[in-house]
């Protein structure tokens, strides 16, 4: 029987993709066989993480699981290329990493029908794959998405079913805000009232168990869990737990129950370096990535006048003053991660408010992100008019309550340019990548979450993978990308998903 010519949809799009003549149809005995990984020398990536040596997945017609491991006949297998032009036929994919087999397995499951994504059997379904050709290599490195658990707590179900929505579009990083005025997440072993006092409003905290369980769990998949511990600002619910921590020992505060930016902000003394370091300890023990962040923006001086052990520290330190103690802190806790082998990340409001070591995550304007580049810096965009996903998707009247003042509609996304044209090289060449950001202040919600996301993060996997920002294109790939939203029973903003095709797809 023949089949209809293909209709494919990618998200995000392949860099070069030719369709030729046959299909491959899947069955209940298909299995993958996945070669041993070879070690190879060279440089070291620049990318988050890779997965390592973990099997390839790709789901099954019956089960709707993984097939399962197989015999060396096996009619797919994913392999490491070895750099010779001719590829095996029964070859499904090969990549030069581990992270490639995966995102190719992604891809195989995009060009099966819809259904193959759906939780449970699925019946009546010719499971076939049409022959392409697909040669695919990212723009970026480092393609993610925020979320922020620390105002609005989110059960570990929902973070895992968060990471096989980023991984099925080729995001490769889940950024966990553990942190903030409004909450404690992570549970610390050398001062368990982080999580008894911080962690009881807006939810709950996680266990360690969960968390170790949900790095590795998104490992299997490609994605690279990063945390970030807030501080010096950001720190209400720590300083309710821990009040000595701050410029006033002797008040008692409260977990903070509004939003905004609180000006109780932790003290400069001793003590307080050794609980960061602590802190960071466990976390670091607890997230292998290579990347800590520890936010850094959004931190009043307006305590650090007026405490007598801050003003200390400015006179013993030779300061200008007490604003400069953000740097200072700052300069200290990157030296702290850098000592151990990890890399700094912290939130820049200006482009050169954070230490030479840090990578800088411009979150105001892409301008503030060139500034940190020209000055040697890593750089991620993720500037909040466009990469937000907590601003409403439009100005009707029918949105949900989101953060006032912007709308971040799905256009908007598409043309995001992490490294514009208009760059000199050697800034461009500084940018790793960017990722999209979702506050939770008006997100109560698993369901709501997924309502902002997608299809946003679609348009920002497409630029942050292919680079382009053909928006007519885009349309006629999501339209047809939006029944594989529907299979796997995304939340998605309806009115953006319904979209009139106004190309051919491929």
């Amino acid at each position: 029987m023949s089949l209809p010519r293909p209709r494919l949809g990618l998200v995000p799009t392949p860099s070069q993709l030719s369709l030729t003549q046959g299909w491959f149809t899947f069955d209940d005995t298909t299995a993958i066989r996945a070669a041993p990984r070879r070690r190879t020398g060279g440089r070291a990536a620049a990318h988050p993480a890779g997965p390592g040596d973990r099997p390839a997945r790709c789901p099954s017609p019956r089960t709707a699981g993984s097939f399962s491991s197989s015999t060396p006949d096996s009619p797919v297998s994913a392999r490491r290329d070895t750099g010779s032009p001719s590829a095996a036929t029964r070859s499904c994919c090969g990549a030069a990493r581990p992270e490639g087999l995966l995102h190719g397995v992604q891809t195989v499951r995009q060009l099966l029908p819809s259904a193959a994504l759906s939780a449970g059997p699925v019946r009546g379904t010719r499971w076939s794959v049409p022959c392409v050709q697909i040669t695919d290599v990212p723009r970026f490195a480092w393609r993610g998405a925020m979320l922020d658990v620390a105002r609005r707590f989110q059960p570990v179900s929902f973070l895992r079913r968060f990471t096989d929505l980023l991984a099925l579009h080729k995001l490769n990083v889940l950024h966990l805000h553990l942190t903030d005025d409004q909450g404690w997440r992570m549970p610390v072993a050398a001062y368990p009232r982080l999580t008894e006092v911080g962690g009881v409003p807006h939810g709950g905290a996680y266990t360690r168990e969960e968390l170790s369980a949900l790095v590795a769990y998104a490992a299997d998949r490609g994605v690279t869990v990063v945390p970030e511990i807030e501080m010096p600002g950001h720190v209400r619910a720590a300083l309710a737990a821990y009040p000595h921590l701050g410029n006033r020992p002797e008040r008692r505060l409260e977990v903070w129950n509004r939003w905004g930016v609180c000006d109780t902000v932790l003290g400069v003394h001793d003590e307080v370096l050794g609980f960061c370091r602590s802190v960071l300890d466990e976390v670091m023990e607890t997230f292998p990535s290579p990347y800590v962040h520890i936010g850094g923006e959004e931190c009043p001086a307006t305590e650090w006048h007026h405490a007598p052990a801050a003003l200390a520290r400015v006179a013993a330190e030779g300061l200008a003053g007490p604003e400069a103690l953000h740097g200072w802190f700052m300069e200290r806790i990157g030296a702290f991660l850098g000592a151990r082998g990890r890399r700094p990340l912290g939130w820049t409001a200006t482009g050169d408010d954070l230490p030479a070591a840090f990578t800088a995550l411009a979150w105001r304007e892409g301008d503030h992100g060139l500034a940190a580049a020209r000055r040697g810096q890593d750089v991620i965009m993720a500037p909040y008019r466009s990469t937000y996903l907590d601003y409403p998707q439009s100005a009707l009247p029918e949105e949900p309550p989101g953060q006032p003042g912007e709308v971040v509609g799905l256009r908007t996304v598409d043309e995001t340019d992490p490294a514009p044209a208009h760059w000199e090289p050697a800034a461009a060449a500084r940018v790793l990548g960017t990722q999209a950001q979702l506050w939770t202040e008006y997100v109560p919600t698993p369901a709501h979450a997924e309502y902002l996301a997608f299809p946003r993060l679609c348009a920002l996997a497409d630029t942050a993978w292919s680079g382009g920002h053909d928006w007519p294109g885009f349309q006629a790939r999501l339209h047809h990308h939006s029944a594989r939203l529907d299979a796997l029973k995304v939340a998605g903003r309806p009115s953006s998903i319904r979209l009139r095709p106004e190309r051919n797809i491929r």
